[in-house]
């Protein structure tokens, strides 16, 4: 906390935090109210959660190509107006389940915008070796909220209603609306424009695809998402039914899994130092399976409770643990991007799962569906011994910093393009195999950083010579293409350069795709170099 642009944001989403905790509790509360369906009180949270899975990746693609700061203020001011309207229209009593289901979807949208150009500025706030302990200090701050909000939700919905727990959660946005306001981050400053919507996040969907890493994490975020939020989903229901069940129980069984969660926080630490990432998820699994089938089977809320906070801490575990391994394996220029797509796999589960809980416990009870989402949980764990998460060592993912713009002879654009681009190698006989490993690591690296139609070439006349050959869209992207390449890829590059046995150095060739038709616009004028 050492760090006061990170403090005064921290604290300021504290009270925006419990706010929304106070508005959850109210909304889940009046839709057992007005509606007795299981499924509809379940889907109060996918409502909150599908934004999240939908508009995410967009999110996370204006995030990395936008001020972060000014699409936070824009998040925030949305949601702020959403939360009165929810009030005004409760307080009026027309709301209906339909309605009220409309509005937090659209506090989810609000959310979904927020959230990746929050977490992708934590990294600009605090250096990178502190990251993790700013991701789980953030987890205490939403689950010290956690530990108190629901219950005076619960306090609030009983004694003023729903509508008073809205207005409130209206009021919790302006510390934050105030805390971000006064924040100036240093912008760095870019020579090329931003990219546009549809190729960010199709370059955002093509640098996950190619890490491993982050996809064993997105695919494990899924699995939890999808089983733990049973808990949650149904805890209104299960409250209900518990002796002196009512919207004050229900709060306090959502007080123990916030003081369960602020737990797990502060042994987070800990944790991933004693264990690997692998270690602790399973731990997360397995023990969010007993807080399940300990909330199906208590005759009591205390018991109920333990619970509870056996399910927070393990929450927290899981959620952290993931969320900082994305961070550490994500360069800068995509992390808003790949933060959302790990956002949109967990929420996704989270969205899906609370359907799909709802209607087992509509069909079948509520106990059965707990107990059935506990044993899927466990095979969650086992998930693990095929798909193990990545260790703890982090690359640095710190821009590599060598390529230089080359000399060009002819007058181009930044849209400019196709550009081919040619390397040629020469390497020995005996290194051959040496070479292909190299460069079988180098095509995920170039294809993960935009390249296409990535080949490998080998001269019939003279088998020593070998030919790199790669397409981008337009000059840009290939300025683009280049400036994304990372400290971790230089291993690479250096492999591949102690194998080339040329006097000099690898040979590139630059070109310009052009149609064979001197009619077409563009070959009979000669063009300024513009990269804007």
């Amino acid at each position: 906390m050492g760090y006061p642009v990170f403090r005064g944001v921290w604290a300021a989403s504290l009270a925006s935090n419990l706010g929304g905790l106070i508005q959850a509790v109210g909304a889940a509360w009046l839709m057992t109210s007005i509606s007795g369906s299981a499924d509809m009180v379940a889907l109060v949270q996918a409502s909150t959660s599908l934004p999240i899975m939908i508009f995410s990746l967009a999110s996370g693609a204006i995030a990395d190509n936008f001020d972060r700061r000014r699409v936070m203020l824009i998040g925030q001011v949305f949601m702020l107006v959403v939360s009165l309207g929810l009030a005004a229209c409760t307080y009026a009593g027309v709301i209906t389940p339909w309605l009220l289901l409309g509005f937090t979807f659209l506090i989810g949208c609000g959310t979904a915008l927020y959230n990746p150009s929050w977490q992708a500025s934590v990294g600009e706030m605090v250096p990178r070796s502190v990251l993790p302990s700013a991701v789980a200090l953030n987890s205490v701050n939403f689950n010290l909220s956690r530990s108190v909000g629901p219950a005076i939700g619960g306090i609030i919905v009983a004694s003023f209603g729903a509508a008073a727990a809205f207005a409130v959660n209206a009021l919790s946005y302006l510390p934050l609306l105030f805390a971000i306001g006064r924040w100036k981050p240093a912008v760095a400053v870019s020579t090329l424009p931003p990219e546009t919507l549809g190729s960010a996040m199709t370059a955002g969907l093509r640098y996950v695809a190619m890490s491993p890493h982050i996809e064993k994490v997105l695919l494990r975020g899924f699995a939890f998402g999808f089983t733990a939020i049973v808990v949650l989903s149904l805890l209104p229901l299960a409250s209900r039914d518990l002796p002196g069940g009512g919207p004050l129980l229900y709060g306090l069984m959502l007080g123990c899994y916030g003081i369960g969660a602020i737990g797990g926080a502060f042994l987070g630490g800990r944790a991933r130092e004693r264990w690997s990432n692998e270690t602790v998820a399973r731990a997360a699994f397995i023990g969010f399976a007993v807080c399940a089938a300990t909330v199906a089977l208590s005759p009591n809320a205390w018991i109920a409770g333990l619970g509870m906070a056996i399910g927070g801490v393990c929450w927290v575990l899981a959620l952290a643990m993931f969320n900082v391994t994305v961070q550490l394996s994500t360069p800068r220029w995509v992390l808003g991007r790949a933060l959302a797509l790990y956002q949109t796999a967990t929420f996704g589960g989270m969205a899906l799962g609370s359907w799909i809980w709802g209607v087992v416990a509509d069909r079948y009870g509520i106990d059965a569906a707990l107990l059935s989402a506990a044993v899927l949980m466990l095979g969650g764990a086992a998930i693990g011994l095929w798909l193990a998460l990545p260790a703890k060592t982090p690359d640095n993912l710190d821009p590599l910093g060598r390529w230089q713009m080359p000399h060009v002879a002819l007058d181009l654009r930044g849209r400019s393009g196709p550009v081919a681009v040619l390397i040629e190698y020469i390497i020995r006989e005996e290194d051959t195999r040496a070479f292909l490993e190299a460069m079988h690591e180098r095509r995920r690296i170039r294809r993960r950083d935009g390249a296409r139609q990535w080949e490998l070439l080998r001269d019939t006349e003279k088998p020593e010579v070998w030919i790199e050959s790669y397409h981008v869209p337009t000059w840009t992207d290939y300025v683009r293409h280049n400036q994304r390449r990372t400290q971790a890829d230089a291993g690479v590059a250096d492999r591949i350069q102690a194998l080339h046995s040329g006097t000099e150095p690898p040979r590139v060739h630059r070109m310009v795709v052009r149609p064979t038709d001197w009619t077409e616009p563009g070959l009979q004028t000669r063009t300024p170099v513009d990269l804007g």
